[in-house]
């Protein structure tokens, strides 16, 4: 995040995704995204109402060439799918959970054959589901309502009070409760499931418990406000007891999902659990109304093994309206290691019609994303006069050895880019990588400083002129050190405008390092100002970044952090005087947990956009239109 003068064109770097992405790597069953939609949606900011988010405007390709259909939707960390009939067209629409309190919804813009599918939003008007949800239709009227967790560890019941064809969603009760008031309790860290287990016609509610066993609850009637009451059937539900692949008796958080696998009307269970690095299915050996799950979970039946790094979400729905149910499977991530399945999480599997699963994807949705906690920066790497990107994480999910920093080729102008993964830049086995780009010799090329988790701050030369960017350390031993903390994240710019970058250090207390350059702008020498400077705290994980955001020539301080929330310090500094930022209450831009934010002219048409990392790995996309 740097920028070697006080002027408005920001250097910088990009994103990319990993080789594994996208449909290109799993023979490109994928759905495509929908062009002819529009993919804007307003930020709702204060003075950041100008950034707009754009998903799909700019092209992005991965290393095969293949263009992503969602280039910035920011990643998938934790995805949960669920697949209903949103708007009654006769298709299913997608709705993902990735965080707390927000459903990402994708609707259906082809076919019940041939999915196709457009971003809408990214929290679902209406819908505050805490740590995980269900549609179902609760009341009976013909149309979708939700349950979700209400903190902490209860079930709240939203219901659908529009149509079939148009939604509406109304908190009708803050806990789903027994007959007798009491409220229905859910571990937060298990997502249960709600369907008519008996074909009786009333729903039946599951609840996990992270001792492996479900507890049933039966719709007992509605109370005095039209809201369903469910009775306590058994804590023991078919004498279930999941207990781990590895260590004998372990018990985890889980997720499960029933449905009829063979055509026979009786519901099987599917079920994901914290230690066991596949899907466990158990057949239903009974009858609609007089079902058994009286057999040993076996795994599901798929052509390759299915083994992620445990804590896998199951959903089951006909994507191709062939008749037989497909598998999708959101990796939560367990025992197993997460950071393998940081990136490839959203896996789709078709059925064959007989219950045999074949893996068709391992990026449901495609788009950047390069495992977890990415940091931009963009700049001229290559010398031809346009923005490249470059876009790091926090550890290889291949190689699980260090971070790795992408660089993302704009092979198309200034003017109207598009970006291709062209190469992957090995920097040295540190994790949480963090570039920041800057002329630090004054030879006209880009250097390039990157953080790291706990070794500090190295310096990379520039030795690739034109043609693909090469950078060589300079020493081997870390320019800067924190004082204390770690997660440094640097930013440089010339605050102090003697004509030299200065460096402003993040790190994960929150708090904001200052170093002032008093080398030149040839030989810098940053010397420590302050490890708190100007007593600025934005919670967790400072990501700063330098930015003439008000277009008065000198550099404004814009800082991510864990929350998602960017803070705007606006420079009043007098020149020659005590580099001086102050606090801007008004300016907003909701940005995905752990922002990193990096502002360049993307489009070259005279105004900052902005470009943000994440927890999700991906890279996130703000057009500034203040002007259109």
């Amino acid at each position: 995040m740097s920028l070697h003068s006080a002027s408005p064109a920001r250097l910088g770097v990009l994103a990319l995704s990993l080789g594994l992405a996208a449909c290109a790597s799993t023979g490109g069953s994928g759905p495509a995204s929908d062009a002819g939609h529009s993919t804007r949606a307003a930020t709702g900011t204060t003075d950041g109402s100008a950034y707009v988010r754009v998903i799909d405007a700019i092209e992005v390709r991965n290393e095969h060439g293949t263009p992503y259909p969602f280039p910035f939707l920011g990643g998938f960390d934790v995805p949960r799918p669920q697949f209903v009939d949103i708007d009654a067209d006769g298709d299913l629409d997608l709705f993902i959970q990735e965080r707390g309190n927000a459903l990402i919804h994708f609707e259906n813009v082809g076919t019940p054959r041939e999915a196709r599918f457009a971003w809408r939003t990214d929290a679902y008007p209406g819908l505050d589901v805490g740590e995980w949800s269900r549609f179902a239709d609760l009341d009976g009227d013909g149309d979708y309502d939700v349950l979700g967790e209400e903190m902490f560890s209860y079930v709240r019941y939203y219901r659908n009070e529009g149509t079939p064809r148009q939604a509406r969603f109304v908190l009708a009760a803050d806990s789903l409760r027994d007959p007798g008031g009491t409220p229905v309790f859910a571990d937060r860290q298990n997502i249960p499931a709600i369907a008519d287990w008996d074909c009786d016609g009333k729903l039946d509610l599951f609840i996990g418990r992270v001792d492996g066993t479900v507890t049933r609850y039966e719709e007992a009637g509605r109370d005095e406000n039209d809201v369903p009451t469910f009775r306590f059937v058994i804590d023991r539900f078919e004498e279930i007891e999941i207990v781990a692949q590895i260590g004998g008796s372990r018990h985890g958080a889980n997720s499960m999902a029933f449905a009829d696998m063979d055509g026979d009307g009786a519901l099987d269970l599917f079920w994901g659990d914290f230690f066991e690095p596949g899907l466990l299915f158990i057949e239903n050996r009974g009858t609609c109304t007089n079902p058994s799950l009286r057999a040993e979970p076996d795994p599901v039946r798929t052509t390759d093994s299915l083994a992620t790094s445990g804590y896998n979400a199951p959903y089951l729905a006909d994507i191709d309206a062939d008749g037989d149910l497909d598998l999708f499977v959101g990796v939560i991530g367990g025992a197993f290691n997460p950071t393998r399945t940081a990136a490839d999480n959203f896996l789709f599997f078709e059925n064959d019609g007989t219950g045999l699963f074949t893996e068709r994807s391992t990026r449901f949705i495609p788009g950047i994303d390069i495992g977890s906690e990415s940091i931009p920066e963009v700049g001229d790497l290559d010398g031809d006069g346009d923005l490249d990107v470059l876009l790091a994480n926090k550890v290889d999910p291949v190689a699980l050895r260090a971070a790795r920093l992408y660089w993302l080729e704009n092979t198309g102008s200034a003017t109207r880019p598009a970006f291709q993964l062209a190469d992957t830049l090995d920097l040295g086995e540190f994790y949480h990588y963090a570039p920041a780009l800057g002329d630090l010799d004054g030879d006209g090329t880009l250097d390039l400083l990157l953080g790291t988790w706990n070794r500090g701050i190295f310096l990379y030369r520039s030795t690739g002129g034109s043609g693909a960017p090469r950078f060589e350390q300079v020493v081997d031993t870390a320019i800067v050190k924190l004082t204390r903390g770690s997660n440094s994240v640097p930013a440089l710019g010339d605050v102090d405008g003697d004509g030299d970058l200065d460096l402003f250090v993040g790190e994960s207390s929150g708090e904001l390092n200052f170093y002032l350059n008093t080398g030149t702008s040839t030989a810098p020498e940053f010397s420590l100002v302050s490890d708190n400077f100007e007593e600025i705290d934005v919670g967790r994980r400072s990501s700063p970044e330098l930015a003439d955001i008000d277009g008065d020539g000198d550099l404004d301080l814009i800082i991510g952090s864990e929350s998602g929330a960017l803070t705007l310090f606006r420079n009043e500094t007098v020149r020659g005087g005590d580099v001086r930022f102050v606090l801007d209450v008004e300016f907003g831009v909701p940005l995905q947990p752990a922002a990193a934010p990096v502002f360049a002219d993307i489009d070259a048409d005279g105004d900052l956009d902005l470009m943000a990392g994440g927890l999700a790995g991906g890279l996130q996309f703000m057009e500034n239109v203040r002007d259109d």
